[in-house]
């Protein structure tokens, strides 16, 4: 059975009232944490839930010993998906206001957990509104369904298989800013640069001018020079914009890369890691 990787607003909006279908919302701000909270209550999709990158799509943080953004356990992510009333057949789209970004996250953690069925809106909110498509201030009750998750833990890998994985040229890429993975700046986390062995793939080279992800001949061209995508594994800062890029790579129809969940933020609370610094 085929899947949407991305959907476009069209497509989706005459989907809006079908039961088999799902919305989520995940606009999230790192400068102001609750304003996508805030956005939502005033307008979003009709019958869409809302979902909060640092309560719903992220586990406990444990200060020195895991990143920003830690992944929650299977058993919440299955709670989670529960409340939504997600099923096996159900297909489910999700968006934010930032391109997909976040909504990546949410993305990869339902395929995480063996549910194919789940796309990214293309352009999201910002497309959703420019096409004039219906909004609502409505919050959906909480659903109910059997969600049993189908862990796919050959895609996440740990600090230690990262430093393994790092060994081998081009199977770990950053997905930051170029500024950032150079280690001229960082205006996040407390040591600047990236993990030695690593390569840079910045997460939005993935979409054109308008804000739309880049088509998957475009996309197939820029992560051609990889390794497969089972061989490749994906960091940024936190775990989080570096599934935009697993995003493109199966939209690209190159498969599904691997991610280091912790990121940037984890590796760095072990000060015995190495770091490097410039363009290489």
């Amino acid at each position: 059975m085929s899947y949407y990787t991305v959907i476009s607003p069209s497509t989706a909006a005459k989907q809006l009232h079908n039961p088999k279908w799902r919305f989520v919302d995940c606009r999230f701000s790192l400068a102001d944490t609750e304003a996508g909270r805030t956005a939502y209550a005033t307008a979003h999709l009709p019958n869409a839930y809302y979902a909060h990158l640092d309560d719903d799509l992220s586990g406990e943080i444990l200060p020195g010993q895991t990143g920003r953004h830690p992944l929650p356990e299977v058993e919440a992510m299955e709670q989670l998906f529960l409340s939504w009333g997600i099923e096996a057949d159900t297909q489910v789209v999700v968006y934010d206001d930032k391109r997909g970004a976040i909504a990546a996250r949410l993305w990869w953690m339902l395929r995480y957990c063996g549910h194919r069925a789940v796309a990214v809106l293309d352009g999201g909110w910002t497309a959703w509104q420019a096409a004039d498509l219906p909004t609502t201030a409505y919050v959906p009750a909480p659903g109910s369904s059997n969600f049993r998750a189908n862990v796919q833990h050959h895609w996440l890998q740990t600090a230690n298989d990262v430093a393994t994985t790092a060994q081998q040229p081009g199977h770990l890429v950053d997905s930051r800013a170029a500024r950032r993975y150079q280690g001229v700046e960082e205006p996040i986390d407390p040591v600047a640069g990236h993990i030695p062995g690593a390569i840079n793939l910045p997460f939005a080279d993935n979409w054109d001018a308008a804000g739309k992800l880049r088509s998957p001949a475009a996309l197939h061209s820029r992560f051609a020079d990889l390794p497969s995508a089972e061989e490749t594994t994906f960091y940024c800062g936190s775990g989080v914009t570096a599934c935009h890029n697993l995003l493109a790579v199966a939209h690209a129809g190159l498969g599904d890369a691997r991610l280091y969940a912790g990121s940037w933020s984890d590796w760095i609370t072990d000060p015995e890691r190495g770091v490097a610094t410039g363009e290489k």
